[in-house]
């Protein structure tokens, strides 16, 4: 699930006539080649009919799935009893599902609404740190508000939540190592107890819904997404994902049952260049047997619900693209229900039905026809409502589909033993104590580990050995649980947070006493003479979806994206004390060069709260301890360069792994660099004379608080309203070509600078753009006396770093175009956070200056360079 959808119509196919995909549809009514279903959109105020693909036959492909949930007569007698009572109001009330901070329980009463949940960071009453009482008692008025005084058949409300590596929104709930590391661990017994655990946990907050297991079978690990996948190899996701599936959901009806979610159906992990939600290309066979055998093992073993990817697939055999998922009927319908026997609830995803083709987030009568049973419309449910109930007396959806849909969700709540029970029935119901299962989440972490390299047996350290601990995720446990912990991303969380919890270095520190540890971010300063090892941890900053794609102009090489971690294993290697590198990583990273620089080397993957369980390994069995040694095996290939290829041998392959005992000398890895990314493009267009978006160009003032949009004005002042002259003024001229770029005039004092700058929205994320660099042509017509702060900013300006470029701008020859290019390192060495820029270039300075700008942009390998300017010649 994500927190907001892209509204974004990548193609539309219509007579064979290609409109622009911004272009207004005015009244011109297309015949579109809609996704799976032929059916009504609304397009510039016309209802125009859409016309199916044609079908595609699955019986070539695969066979019917016998659930392990038996049909019930006696259910479905009742279901027909229920549905027989219901009004259209009632029935399309139970296919909405609203996020809790957008509805009232009021509300849900009024709406007879179906289902809530919470999204990643939504905590009841929006306290970070509610307790299992509290959401306990949130859960206890939806259902009360949901049933009032109907009787024995009043249909209660379902609530879901992503507990996707425990239950991982809930203050002092243990969180698991994510999929990545369980598939390592390759235990299907270990998986199914997890899940287990995270059963208990979710009910004791009074939730009966899990948006989980994700069985994504990740093909391309520059996907933000690939750690919440068990593996590349879809008999493993199978495997894994069934045990998951039968860990939460146990016996339905039990104190300890929750309903899991497979998701996302289907070939979400499949998309061209890992890029999230996009399009996938594969042969039906392909599909069903790569992507969709964890949807055959989950559905065996009785998941009864399915979410809807976000993805969309174009058929390889036939050419015929299906477009969006979720407006598939050939796959919802098609595949899925009538072809695998799905009898459970379809379930959209974050606003997913807004991004099929003629369709808004709160209206779309093609995503139900195609077989979504229940609209995730988390802040426009009252719209859906209204859009659906009048989509359905203009016939536009059948009443048998509204039928069959709210059939699937009253057979779904029935299975669970909804009905008659309150949230508060289970016997875990509100107890923090049910939250943690530290134990099982230690010897979770312990089998995930994979270790690489273990040159001259240096593993296991002794345990009186002086140890010198570096490396930014020793101690962070943002870094070491990654996305989808207590916010969306991840983001945002204190060590405070965690009141259940051990980092890596608590581990150490337990494993050798206080005395033996030092702990430094980095090694400036420190005698190494003074340590008989040193161990690092080094590894990615917590990210979900979106946020965590590596774009096909960034690659896969770990150091590119975090410099400071080659820079912290320069320090300490060579220096006569063994290195020992502990990788906290989402995916497998190309990382020659940190291998080299480490004696020992471990991927750690994302172990979640227990993060002592690293240390379990690293050091000696004492006495009292059972011997132990590394079990994980990868469950990814390894890449042996920075931008894999499918026919590349990789470095290590899908199984490889190490003991303690074994040997296997690596000798000197080659360590390739790449110009560039791993794929075209190759930059971020910021402004430029024929492309200007996402990004806009304004001119502001932080201190007198004005700020202009330049829009497609020529030319233009701005400043305080009635001043005796503007700020600033700007007006079009050329550099390279006919009005490409802004002539910018400071008329502000220094003590008052004024801004040019470039904003968008969403951020961006600059840190995987392998060896970037901000790039752009600039023409000085008067040269700066003051400085000239070249900068980054987050939202709200946060995060901002700037970088005084006016001495280089003073050297340069007036009215000459001359092109500067300044490495992201530098910004982020002065405080930007690359992972989350809103305004990647901006312009501080006062009078007199004045210059001309063009062709700004973000270009991968231009660090590089040798025209590139040095990070130590540019002051803060």
């Amino acid at each position: 699930m994500v927190r907001s959808a892209i509204r974004t119509i990548d193609r539309v196919t219509a007579l064979n006539l290609r409109p622009h995909k911004r272009r207004p549809w005015g009244g011109i009514a297309w015949l579109l080649l809609a996704t799976g279903l032929g059916g009504c959109a609304v397009l510039g105020g016309r209802e125009t009919t859409v016309v199916a693909p044609a079908a595609v036959d699955w019986a070539a492909v695969t066979a019917p799935v016998e659930s392990a949930v038996a049909h019930d007569p006696a259910i479905e007698s009742r279901i027909d009893r229920i549905l027989a009572g219901m009004t259209l109001a009632q029935k399309v009330g139970q296919m909405t599902q609203a996020e809790i901070h957008s509805i009232t329980p009021d509300e849900v009463r009024r709406f007879h609404i179906g289902s809530v949940l919470n999204g990643g960071g939504g905590w009841p009453g929006k306290d970070k740190r509610a307790n299992a009482a509290k959401w306990l008692a949130m859960a206890e008025q939806w259902h009360a508000a949901s049933v009032g005084e109907g009787g024995p058949d009043a249909v209660p409300i379902l609530w879901g939540t992503d507990a996707v590596h425990g239950h991982n929104n809930a203050f002092g709930a243990t969180v698991f190592p994510h999929n990545i590391g369980l598939g390592a661990a390759g235990d299907a017994d270990l998986v199914q107890r997890v899940a287990q655990a995270t059963a208990r946990a979710v009910r004791a907050t009074g939730i009966g819904w899990v948006f989980g297991p994700t069985i994504a079978v990740a093909q391309d690990t520059r996907w933000g997404r690939t750690y919440e996948s068990f593996s590349e190899d879809p008999a493993l996701v199978a495997r894994l994902g069934a045990a998951h599936v039968r860990g939460l959901q146990g016996r339905l009806g039990s104190d300890d049952s929750v309903l899991a979610t497979a998701k996302h159906f289907i070939g979400d992990g499949g998309t061209a260049l890992g890029r999230d939600q996009g399009v996938t290309r594969a042969t039906p066979a392909e599909l069903v047997g790569l992507h969709g055998a964890g949807y055959r093992a989950a559905l065996q073993a009785g998941a009864q619900t399915v979410m809807a990817s976000f993805n969309s697939w174009v058929d390889a055999a036939s050419g015929i693209d299906h477009g969006k998922i979720h407006g598939s009927r050939a796959l919802l319908t098609g595949l899925l229900k009538e072809r695998l026997g799905f009898d459970g609830l379809v379930v959209s995803d974050w606003n997913g039905i807004g991004q099929v083709t003629g369709c808004k987030a709160t209206s779309c009568a093609a995503a139900i026809n195609a077989g979504i049973d229940m609209v995730m419309a988390p802040d426009g449910w009252r719209e859906f409502i209204a859009n659906t109930m009048t989509q359905v007396g203009r016939g536009q959806i059948p009443m048998a589909r509204i039928d069959d849909a709210v059939r699937r969700i009253l057979r779904v709540k029935l299975r669970a033993g909804l009905f008659g029970k309150r949230p508060g029935d289970s016997r875990f119901a509100g107890q923090d104590a049910a939250l943690q299962a530290r134990e099982l989440g230690r010897e979770a972490v312990r089998r995930s580990l994979v270790l690489l390299k273990n040159q001259d047996q240096v593993l296991p350290l002794r345990r009186d050995r002086r140890v010198l601990v570096v490396g930014k995720g020793a101690d962070s446990m943002e870094i070491q649980t990654g996305g989808w912990t207590l916010s969306w991303q991840g983001s945002g969380n204190a060590r405070s947070d965690f009141p259940a919890a051990d980092t890596v270095l608590d581990g150490i520190v337990q494993a050798l006493g206080a005395a033996r540890v030092v702990y430094r971010t980095d090694a400036s300063g420190v005698d190494l003479n003074a340590f008989d090892a040193v161990i690092a941890v080094i590894g990615e900053r917590p990210y979900a979806e979106g946020n965590g794609d590596i774009p096909a102009f960034g690659t896969l090489h770990h150091a590119g994206r975090y410099p400071e971690d080659l820079a912290l294993l320069k320090a300490v290697a060579g220096r006569g004390k063994p290195v020992v590198t502990v990788l906290l990583s989402g995916r497998p990273v190309y990382a020659n060069d940190l291998i080299n620089l480490s004696d020992a080397f471990v991927a750690a993957w994302l172990p979640g709260t227990e993060g002592g369980g690293i240390a379990d390994l690293l050091f000696a069995s004492g006495a009292a301890q059972p011997p132990r040694d590394f079990s994980g095996r990868l469950s990814f290939r390894w890449p042996a360069s920075p931008c894999p290829t499918a026919s590349e041998e990789p470095l290590f392959a899908r199984g490889d792994g190490m003991g303690l005992r074994e040997t296997r000398p690596l000798g000197r890895l080659p360590e390739r660099a790449v110009v560039g990314g791993c794929g075209a493009p190759t930059e971020i267009s910021i402004f430029k004379v024929s492309a200007q978006r996402p990004y806009e160009l304004l001119v502001a003032s932080s201190t007198k608080r004005w700020k202009t949009r330049l829009a497609e004005t020529e030319s233009g002042s701005a400043g305080v309203d009635g001043a005796p002259q503007p700020d600033i003024r700007w007006s079009t001229v050329q550099i390279n070509t006919q009005a490409d770029a802004r002539l910018v005039t400071w008329m502000a004092p220094v003590e008052a600078p004024a801004s040019l700058l470039a904003w968008a929205a969403p951020t961006t994320v600059l840190g995987p753009y392998a060896n970037a660099a901000l790039v752009f042509d600039v023409a000085v017509s008067k040269a700066p006396t003051s400085p000239v702060r070249l900068g980054m900013a987050c939202e709200e300006g946060g995060c901002a770093a700037a970088l005084d470029i006016a001495e280089h701008l003073r050297a340069l020859p007036l009215n000459v175009r001359h092109t500067i290019k300044v490495p992201l390192r530098c910004f982020a060495a002065a405080g930007a956070d690359l992972q989350r820029i809103a305004v990647p270039f901006r312009v501080d300075a006062s009078a007199p200056f004045a210059a001309a700008f063009a062709r700004v942009h973000i270009a991968a390998g231009a660090a590089l360079q040798t025209d590139a300017l040095r990070c130590d010649a540019l002051r803060p």
